[in-house]
């Protein structure tokens, strides 16, 4: 792989990263819109973690926030950082009980799928227009209820454990939609 081929991606996987559409399904198309060879998984994971270490550092005092609030839930004491850290896991529930069932079904990998990719990603944006629209967006971070929190796991399951079908969709993207349902604030 080229030196160019690997800035392109990095700055792709920058840039979309934080926005709602699929950073995955833009690292797809690259390739097949250069004629550059697919750079395969381990690259994507790369760019991942890349991402994943930019956002730790840059929120890190939310990040150690949720850290403290979990070991306050170990000494019997809930506080809202905690309560929150324990809707997140509620909400990783779903996306594991997906990927398990998946697995054990042996469902075909179209996640590589350009046409596949394509799709998704115009059927996810209409979704993600539509619950904009509609979405109320009058709760706070600080009015999240349990029965939100699924909600949110089940768009986040959809988006990365139906993978082999829903490459071109994006998981906080999906978050974001299920919000607005839950009349969560983006926080605009």
């Amino acid at each position: 792989m080229s030196l160019e081929q690997i800035i392109v991606l990095a700055v792709v996987q920058g840039i979309t990263e934080f926005l709602p559409i699929s950073s995955l399904g833009h690292l797809i198309l690259i390739p097949f819109l250069t004629g550059w060879p697919d750079q395969g998984q381990f690259t994507d994971v790369i760019t991942h973690l890349g991402t994943l270490l930019a956002v730790l550092i840059y929120f890190w005092r939310d990040a150690w926030r949720l850290i403290l609030g979990t070991l306050m839930l170990f000494r019997g004491k809930v506080t809202g950082d905690g309560r929150l850290a324990l809707y997140i896991l509620a909400g990783t529930v779903p996306a594991l009980l997906f990927g398990f069932v998946l697995k054990k079904l042996n469902v075909p990998d179209l996640e590589r799928n350009i046409t596949v990719v394509a799709w998704n990603t115009v059927i996810y944006g209409v979704l993600m227009l539509i619950a904009d629209m509609y979405g109320r967006q009058e709760k706070t971070i600080n009015e999240v209820t349990l029965k939100n929190a699924v909600l949110i796991g089940r768009a986040q399951a959809l988006a990365l454990k139906l993978r082999p079908w829903s490459t071109g969709w994006r998981a906080i993207g999906s978050s974001v939609g299920a919000g607005a349902i839950a009349r969560l604030s983006q926080g605009r």
